[in-house]
């Protein structure tokens, strides 16, 4: 099978293809042949050596996957099933590859009402959302919900669970990003390139940050007494969490795991009609470095998806 490896930390240019075992399935996994894969910011930050996750290269990236099942050493799928999921993070899954060995549990079917590209686009931004606004933030009918970034991956998938939920969304977005953030449901659009949503959100219950930088520590004002901040690009700060507390407040950061109850629930919103995704892109798989060029760009609004022949 054919493999998208690196062998140097630095720019898009040091993905290359190249030819690699088929991985083994061990019992309870499932091997995969893939049909997409979801590209993430993570992907790019990875990739540079920004952070050692997966250690020195030579290491294969990738954890976003849909595809059909070819082995199945499980009674949970069977051979011919399409599925999709996030299997292992944040270990190396090896995603970049026609064919991935991934636990069962960290799968599920893929719903009719997704194209494997959609499907692929979903689990790591899915997810984070999920479990940031239903296990952390507990977001419920009538709640006040504010998402920072709400035209990007995490974000555009944040307002629709938060609407399906029940909440009153407010995010943030550009002008640009307007008729997009409102057409997935979002009641308030701050254009923060005009105004400070600091000054103009009040009484918020929830925050749901997918930006970094300083919107954590300026969220603080923003919160009702009580109020909760999830964030998911925050490092652990001490002192920003003390600041949080003190002002009677809630500080949560989330590292997103592998969760098949959040899957269903996400396959239930689609199934249901309350949850699409956003491809703002899609390139084959030879073409990774141009797909990570966009990815190193910014500014994305949802997601980046390369497709397997």
């Amino acid at each position: 099978m054919r493999v998208i490896t690196q062998h140097q930390l630095g720019g898009p240019e040091v993905l290359t293809i190249a030819d690699a075992p088929e991985p083994r399935a061990i019992p309870t996994e499932v091997l995969v042949r893939v049909k997409a894969i979801g590209l993430n910011p993570l992907e790019a930050r990875l990739r540079e050596g920004e952070f050692p996750l997966l250690g020195e290269p030579p290491f294969v990236l990738g954890w976003d996957v849909s595809g059909v099942v070819e082995e199945a050493l499980t009674w949970r799928f069977r051979p011919g099933d399409e599925v999709f999921g996030m299997p292992l993070f944040p270990r190396a899954a090896n995603a970049y590859a026609e064919v991935v060995a991934a636990p069962a549990l960290h799968l599920v079917r893929k719903p009719k009402e997704l194209s494997h590209v959609e499907a692929a686009a979903l689990p790591v931004v899915g997810l984070t959302a999920w479990q940031g606004l239903v296990h952390l933030g507990g977001v419920e009918a009538g709640s006040r919900v504010l998402v920072h970034g709400g035209g990007g991956g995490v974000g555009h998938v944040a307002i629709q669970i938060a609407k399906a939920l029940g909440a009153h969304v407010i995010t943030t977005a550009s002008e640009s990003k307007r008729e997009f953030v409102e057409g997935l449901g979002a009641d308030e659009v701050v254009d923060y390139r005009k105004v400070d949503f600091a000054e103009a959100v009040r009484e918020i219950d929830v925050v749901l940050d997918t930006l970094g930088g300083d919107s954590a520590e300026r969220s603080l004002g923003v919160l009702r007494t009580g109020g909760h901040l999830v964030t998911a690009v925050a490092d652990e700060d001490t002192e920003l969490i003390a600041k949080f507390e003190a002002a009677g407040m809630r500080f949560s950061g989330i590292a997103v795991d592998p969760d098949p109850d959040g899957l269903r629930g996400l396959v239930d919103l689609v199934e249901q009609g309350k949850l699409r995704v956003h491809v703002q892109e899609t390139f084959p798989f030879e073409r990774v470095a141009d797909a990570h060029r966009l990815l190193d760009r910014g500014h994305l609004q949802g997601k980046v998806v390369l497709t397997v022949a």
